[in-house]
């Protein structure tokens, strides 16, 4: 039977085409923009999981993500420095300007300075030189990525010049920093540097990184920071999560996206489903011959789903594939999309939806095959 229901649906290549490229368009719309969102995500809360050994963030209670930032006064770093539970805490300068290379290129950057004496934030990331050479004179580490958009086709090497805000800055490490949300450009320096490119007020401090003392829970003592000083604290997972729901709930993107991957599934089922129903439709007579020869309906609805399933199969494993070529080339270390990659879960949840589209696409067919009458054989 099996090998009839193949034989039945190979047997019209045109139609089992167009059932196939259905399928496998929806799958790859559905699976890239599902995964470009994630990485999206991830990418708005990078920042957070670059600064390692770092257990509580502490700002202004205004500040809702990392990229929205009010200045705390440095009086607040000592204050949380008291804290019962805090092992210790530490400066950080967070702030985006332009910057120039002596060959006249200009791109945008965001700027983290970390404190000056123990480096704390820091990426540990570095594929050229290490977290020490940021306490030479006028020292910055820059991005792979960053230095690749600045000197293209020069090979990765320290030396060189910037200039930030007519300040001069050398170039002592390579990075591979996670790629921030907005900003081209990812630039470590220490934090009486850092704070001394960007013109402001009194004010200068940012976050506040602290670590909670062994065997403590660091959002119990983040709680205790927010009691005592009035400040904003979180736990650098709650920091993460708040920045992520912060994204969802006041951008654009989650309904972008959403619209796209909607009318994915939209247009596959309907390429789908009138496929398979003009499939059923010039089939008709095969299946009354079926019938007529004893076949029950129990079995029809079984080949009917089996045909259903083999194109689905077909057409997902050629739309998964085409989604993860795309982020193998496209979204190389190298290139702006860098860090958005392919989660197993989102193809599996792909899988099931397109399961769910396939039986829905079927179920306007099986109720012509099971009310054929064996009499339309004979009827000629």
């Amino acid at each position: 039977m099996l090998g009839l229901a193949l034989k039945m649906l190979f047997g019209d290549r045109a139609k089992v085409l167009g059932l196939v490229f259905g399928v496998a368009f929806a799958t790859l719309l559905v699976t890239q923009q599902g995964a470009m969102f994630v990485g999206l995500m991830t990418r708005s809360q990078n920042i957070i999981a670059d600064a390692q050994d770092v257990d509580i963030w502490v700002m202004d209670p205004s500040v809702e993500h990392p990229d929205l930032i009010r200045p705390m006064r440095d009086v607040e770093l000592f204050k949380v420095r008291g804290v019962p539970g805090v092992a210790w805490a530490a400066p950080f300068f967070k702030g985006g300007a332009p910057v120039r290379t002596q060959e006249g290129r200009t791109k945008g950057a965001v700027i983290l300075g970390v404190d000056d004496a123990t480096l704390v934030g820091v990426t540990q990331r570095f594929i050229i030189g290490s977290p020490a050479d940021l306490m030479r004179p006028d020292a910055i580490a820059i991005d792979r990525v960053g230095f690749m958009q600045l000197w293209p086709g020069e090979p990765l090497s320290v030396g060189k010049v910037l200039e930030l805000n007519e300040r001069r800055a050398v170039v002592t490490a390579i990075t591979d920093a996670a790629p921030a949300f907005s900003a081209q450009v990812i630039i470590h320096a220490r934090y009486s540097q850092a704070s001394s490119y960007l013109p402001s007020g009194r004010n200068r401090l940012s976050f506040i990184l602290a670590k909670a003392m062994h065997g403590t829970e660091p959002s119990f003592v983040a709680r205790d920071i927010t009691e005592r000083t009035g400040l904003k604290a979180h736990s650098s997972e709650e920091f993460s999560q708040q920045t992520v729901r912060y994204y969802l709930r006041n951008t654009g993107i989650p309904i972008s996206f959403a619209t796209t991957i909607l009318l994915g599934i939209v247009v596959g089922a309907a390429i789908v489903g009138l496929t398979f129903s003009m499939f059923v439709s010039e089939n008709i007579f095969q299946y009354a011959m079926l019938k007529v020869i004893g076949v029950t309906n129990i079995r029809l609805v079984g080949l009917v789903l089996f045909q259903a399933c083999v194109v689905g199969v077909i057409g997902y494993a050629i739309g998964t594939g085409l989604a993860a070529a795309f982020f193998a080339f496209a979204c190389t270390p190298t290139s702006a999309l860098r860090g958005f990659v392919l989660p197993w879960w989102i193809a599996t949840a792909v899988a099931g939806t397109i399961l769910v589209l396939i039986l829905l696409s079927s179920l306007a067919s099986l109720r012509r095959v099971l009310v054929v009458e064996p009499a339309v054989v004979f009827s000629g």
